[in-house]
């Protein structure tokens, strides 16, 4: 069978694309970067969330030109494309393959991709291109090209955005139809058809119906699914420090096979936990520096902070709660992988009925907005590889392979595709936001010192500050 053997090959693949020299590499931009700031991320957290939640009011809807979003706008745009199925279904994969070992090691590369992510989004907006008409297009294809002049890499990095974004709508598609033929029965390719259409009427409308679609949605989807999964905690509160102690035993020692559970090293921990980590919060990816680059900001910086605030709230907090509703509830060894070993947690304190609506409305938003979200970085790379005109005809192209692998039975199959599409776009990203690292700290000292010597306005700013 055709996709049998596409899903055997991507498994190869991948076994030799996330080796253990790519996870040194990953880890090592993240320390160096988060060594050179001083520890910022740790030790100026409640500075990010003055400079990011405490201004929240800057960016009137009136200043914005066509093309443009709000800061608040660019960051629910980039959450939507970040929370998602890597924060349900993606932990409870890492969870099934790796063991609760995955989980600490998750928790370290969020920790140090606090840093990579301000480091992405900041020179993303520095090096974006302004048209006359004040419309921003921006990214780590713009800043490979224009900070380094290496188109050749630029491109790389443009394919493989291409190919994660549709990876990602396909995986966005496939946990929500799989969700709902487990819960209420419906065929998958109804739901994944009904996703694409629904899809298609928010991204014609251009990036400012996007942002304001990510933004009604995003803050609502996301304390649904926290206050539900707080729930599950404090029911299973008095396991806490045995869910702990798992998850810091087993990333250093094998995770012995407990019921349906096959058991986990601590390298399958570590890559595991790595892989499903990048792709859950994106630092490093590249794909949220793309709608942060349209946001009208008064400096780069600022809103580079956005970037650890995203990966505090995805990782350290969204995803956690999946991970310690699993744990916590004693589900893992029940056998069940993906988002229905999710919903089996859930079972656990709620009614069937209730679990299964809970968990149908996160999917469902979070998978949503996720698909919508990631068409804009569908559409910068089709833009940077083919033209623009291109984008007219290949749009649709990006919708099929949703619904086309909507009935592939075992989702841990198809996390494949993710894990080979985040490593071909984090390997040339981090790449460049290592040789450019120089620029980013100038920024970075010129916000905190506050010496504003970075003209603050909407247009091109001065690059040649930064050189």
């Amino acid at each position: 069978m055709l996709v049998e053997s596409i899903l055997t090959l991507a498994e190869r693949v991948d076994a030799v694309l996330w080796g253990p020299w790519t996870m040194v590499f990953i880890a090592s931009v993240s320390v160096y970067l988060t060594a050179r700031s001083g520890l910022f991320q740790i030790r100026s957290f409640f500075y990010i969330l003055k400079n990011t939640l405490g201004r929240l009011r800057f960016g009137k809807r009136s200043d914005l030109k066509k093309g443009q979003m709000t800061p608040f706008q660019a960051t629910t745009t980039a959450l939507a494309s970040t929370v998602g199925t890597g924060n349900i279904a993606g932990v409870a994969t890492a969870l099934s393959i790796g063991g609760p070992g995955a989980i600490f090691w998750m928790w370290l590369l969020a920790i140090l991709g606090m840093m990579s992510k301000t480091a992405e989004i900041t020179l993303a907006v520095h090096y974006r291109d302004v048209e006359p008409d004040g419309r921003t297009h921006g990214g780590p294809m713009y800043y490979i090209q224009k900070g380094l002049g290496w188109g050749a890499l630029a491109k790389v990095f443009s394919a493989g955005i291409l190919v994660n974004s549709m990876v990602a709508a396909t995986l966005q598609s496939h946990t929500v139809g799989r969700a709902f033929l487990s819960t209420y029965s419906i065929n998958p390719y109804v739901v994944t058809g009904l996703m694409a259409f629904v899809t298609a009427i928010v991204v014609i409308g251009g990036i400012r119906r996007i942002g304001q679609f990510s933004e009604a949605l995003v803050p609502l989807m996301s304390a649904v699914f926290i206050l539900s999964g707080l729930a599950v905690f404090f029911f299973h509160f008095e396991r806490i420090p045995e869910v702990f102690a798992l998850i810091f035993r087993h990333a250093f020692a094998p995770a012995p096979a407990l019921g349906g559970f096959a058991g986990a090293a601590v390298s399958q921990a570590i890559q595991v936990g790595m892989s499903r980590g990048m792709l859950s919060n994106e630092a490093g990816l590249g794909t949220a520096p793309i709608a942060h680059a349209t946001a009208n900001t008064e400096h780069p910086f600022q809103q580079g902070m956005w970037g650890a605030f995203e990966v505090a709230i995805d990782t350290l907090v969204i995803c956690t709660i999946s991970a310690f509703a699993v744990l916590s509830t004693g589900v893992l060894s029940s056998g069940e992988s993906g988002i229905d070993l999710v919903i089996t947690a859930f079972a656990t304190v709620f009614p069937p009925d209730i679990a299964g609506g809970i968990l149908s409305f996160a999917i469902l938003t979070f998978c949503l907005t996720t698909q919508i979200a990631f068409f804009i970085y569908f559409e910068t790379a089709v833009t940077n590889l083919f033209g623009a005109r291109s984008v007219r005809y290949l749009r649709w192209v990006y919708l099929v392979p949703g619904v086309l692998f909507a009935g592939v039975g075992n989702v841990d199959r198809l996390w494949v595709f993710a894990n080979l599409a985040v490593g071909s776009c984090a390997l040339p990203n981090l790449i460049a936001v290592l040789a450019l690292s120089g620029p980013f700290f100038i920024l970075m000292r010129d916000y905190v010192r506050g010496e504003n010597r970075y003209a603050t306005v909407i247009v091109d700013t001065s690059r040649e500050y930064v050189k």
